[in-house]
Order: C-alpha cells, then structure tokens, then sequence
C-alpha cells in the first residue's frame, strides 16, 4: 500500500473531493484525519470508512480560519499519532457571485477559508513535519488558479491563484527540510452540486464544452492524483502545479 504507516490531515474532508481523497488515502494505508467544520457530515464520513479500516480514520472539527483550531487539532494528532506526514489542504467556498456583486464580507468570507485556511494550516504542520525530517503538502487550487475562466468569479480566482503561488513558496523555502508541496489544479469536478448545476443547459454547455476529453473531472480523478502526489513515488516532485482538467488548460 502506497502509504502504509503514513498520517495524513485532510480538511473539508466531511463530503465531495476531501471524503474522496480520505477514502483514498484510507484504502492506501494511510492514518486519516478528517477535519471539517461540519461535526455531523465528518463524523458520518470517518464512521463509513472505518468500515473498511476499523480505527484508522478519526474526526477532528475544525474552522480552517481559526488558528487555535489549528495548534488545537496539530497538537492532538502528534500526541494520538506521534506525528504527521501528509496534509492536504482541500476545504473551500465559492460563492458565485461576479466582481461588480460581491460585498466585501463575502470576498472576506472567500479569502478567509480559501487563503488563510491553507496559510495556517502550512504555519502549523511546518514544525511537526520539520521535526519527522519530512512530509507532503498538497494544496487544492483550481485551474482557476492557471489561468483567467470567464465563468468563475474573481475572488475565487484570486483566491486560488494565491494558493498556486504559496505552494511554489513553501516549496522553495522548506524543500531543504525533505518537506514537498505541490497543488492540485483541477478543473469543474463531477460532485453533487456540480450535478444539479448540470440540469442547466446553459451551463453544462459551457462547462462541458471548455473540456477536450468532454467531461468533468471526477472526484477519483483527483483523489488519485492526490494519492501520487503525497507517496513516496513523486519523492522527487517539489512545487509542481499540476492540473486535472482534461485539457482545459492546454488552450
């Protein structure tokens, strides 16, 4: 198993890319800790997958905008699990309103999960990973984080465009540490909102029609690339940006 006696912290990991990721991670042999600020939907998640790997996967609750929920959650997984390997920052919002609509407490709201959520949770996994001479971070960007999309709003991405280039930092600073961070860059995944929103003709159009492979990412389509990035095979692989988009970039 690719990360067998590995321990890896998976926000927003309660439901669609971040429970797919667990899953995957799970599957692989990895010690999972699922941190969400949603305490009913997280708690499901880890009790569902303990089905498989019975107490390997466990819940934590956590606002990413909160940095004592970070030293709070850091400091209970060193103290069950002696460590950390892996942390995957994935929790997100997008609310979907263009530039001349958003309100400042919304771009607040967007910036504070998307950029600080991740910033915090990089500040906090540094030391522990420093200590254990090593570790991956993956953070979630978006091909919004590429290039500019005409149907994605601005605060998102700026937001993720923020995380490509914090990913690109952190590695560059801390790779002398064996401390890799790469970021995901995916375009729009297949998850239960998405599907509504493709009821839409209009927008599923749009969004299928940006695609050359003529689909929308799927949730394993990432998890997998998630699961490369955070083994030991991509051990050699340092601030990469690396796109799940079927070709959406390629233009």
């Amino acid at each position: 198993m690719k990360l067998k006696g590995k321990r890896a912290l998976i926000t927003g990991g309660a439901q669609g890319i971040g429970q797919a990721i667990a899953q995957t991670f799970c599957r692989a042999g990895a010690t999972v800790y699922i941190a969400d600020i949603n305490k009913e939907n997280g708690t499901a998640a880890a009790a569902a997958l303990n089905q498989e790997r019975d107490n390997s996967v466990h819940f934590t609750l956590l606002d990413v905008s909160d940095d004592n929920g970070w030293q709070r959650v850091c400091s209970q997984i060193v103290a069950a699990a002696g460590g950390l390997d892996i942390l995957v920052n994935n929790a997100g919002i997008n609310i979907r309103k263009p530039i001349e609509e958003m309100s400042p407490d919304e771009l607040d709201m967007m910036y504070q999960v998307n950029i600080k959520g991740p910033f915090l949770g990089i500040k906090h996994v540094l030391p522990i990973m420093k200590s254990a001479g090593g570790g991956s971070i993956i953070n979630m960007s978006s091909v919004c984080g590429l290039i500019g999309h005409k149907y994605t709003p601005e605060a998102y991405t700026t937001a993720k465009g923020a995380i490509t280039t914090l990913t690109k930092a952190i590695a560059s600073r801390y790779g002398e540490f064996n401390i890799r961070c790469n970021s995901i860059n995916p375009s729009t995944a297949n998850t239960a909102m998405v599907q509504n929103m493709l009821k839409d003709p209009v927008w599923r159009e749009q969004r299928l029609g940006e695609v050359p492979l003529g689909r929308m990412a799927g949730l394993q389509d990432i998890a997998e690339a998630a699961l490369f990035l955070a083994s030991d095979e991509a051990g050699f692989i340092n601030g990469v940006t690396l796109p799940v988009d079927g070709g959406v970039t390629a233009y």
